[in-house]
């Protein structure tokens, strides 16, 4: 549980980073975030290993830019249900996601590697 609550907290950290430096992102509040940021995961656990697998030949075809792609498209459909439920998250276009999801991933690899994982083992070689 501890895992999964930071991982909600990186992902809304990202969202609220994307959304500050990307025009064409924005948010309401802090509480829409990480409402969003728990959608945004739900919406990248099922769907995206889904489009993944669908879209292998592009993704190897690309030397893997096309999960590039993928992201925008991810970082759409949270859009999209977030204005369903209608909470204070919108993104505005593809180009908007494109840049939006580059940013996502930058801040939430950087978070991820200063966040030590207790569940998994180290082996030092």
């Amino acid at each position: 549980m501890n895992r999964f609550i930071i991982r909600l907290l990186i992902n809304a950290l990202a969202l609220g980073i994307a959304a500050q430096v990307v025009p064409g992102i924005a948010y309401d509040g802090w509480q829409s975030v990480i409402i969003v940021a728990f959608i945004f995961g739900l919406v990248n656990a099922i769907i995206r290993p889904i489009l993944t697998l669908l879209t292998c030949p592009l993704i190897v075809l690309t030397l893997g830019i096309f999960t590039l792609v993928i992201n925008a498209l991810m970082l759409l459909l949270t859009s999209s249900i977030a204005e369903a439920l209608n909470i204070g998250f919108r993104v505005d276009g593809f180009s908007a996601a494109f840049f939006g999801g580059l940013i996502i991933s930058i801040v939430s690899f950087f978070l991820s590697v200063f966040v030590r994982d207790d569940g998994e083992r180290r082996v030092n070689a």
